[in-house]
């Protein structure tokens, strides 16, 4: 190992606090990416309405996204990781809480961006081969994470056309709730849900 010499500990010390900046600047960007996506859609999230958003000028945000496409390429990923770590966290007791911890998944601004990004990828192919790679991604780990939580056993047949069936019905009432707060209804289809979840999956 070799000995820091006085004068490069100086060198990364003063280095340190603008790496730590710049750092701090890109999440903030990519979190104004979601926000704005989330509430103006793509065609209202330049990289102007981005970097005002998050307190920066435009020439700092292009310093680290050069292009809106590269800016959104990095948001792809983020919502991506972001929705994978609240999948991580879910600690739900019991199916019921398991089937609405997941629905509620898909009706947060994390979804809402996701969707989106999903409108966007398809018109941008910048954007769509990134999009459906991570999309897949997250679609499987849910898959993994929600057959865990629900106890499932999927050498059950039919077991797993129930699990796929709860989640795509949580990404529909998603759907349904980017136009209008669906809360009231959506609370009768999970309780709903529930009850059949509950009876396929119990022996």
């Amino acid at each position: 190992m070799g000995v820091v010499t006085p004068r490069a500990a100086n060198a990364r010390a003063a280095t340190s606090p603008k790496q730590d900046r710049s750092r701090a600047t890109r999440q903030k960007l990519l979190e104004s990416a979601v926000a704005c996506l989330a509430e103006h859609g793509w065609s209202g999230s330049t990289v102007s309405v981005v970097a005002e958003h998050a307190g920066v000028s435009r020439g700092a945000a292009q310093h680290h996204f050069p292009t809106r496409e590269d800016l959104f390429t990095a948001a792809v990923e983020y919502v991506a990781e972001e929705r994978s770590t609240a999948l991580r966290a879910l600690r739900p007791q019991g199916r019921a809480e398991a089937v609405a911890a997941l629905v509620d998944l898909y009706t947060g601004p994390l979804f809402r961006a996701a969707l989106h990004l999903w409108v966007a990828a398809s018109n941008e192919p910048a954007l769509g081969g990134r999009v459906a790679e991570l999309e897949a991604r997250v679609g499987r780990e849910t898959h993994r994470i929600a057959v865990r939580l629900l106890g499932a056993d999927e050498s059950v047949p039919g077991v797993r056309e129930v699990v796929q069936g709860l989640l795509d019905m949580g990404r529909g009432l998603g759907l349904a709730n980017l136009l209008t707060d669906d809360a009231a209804r959506r609370e009768r289809v999970v309780s709903a849900w529930t009850g059949i979840v509950d009876g396929a999956l119990s022996p």
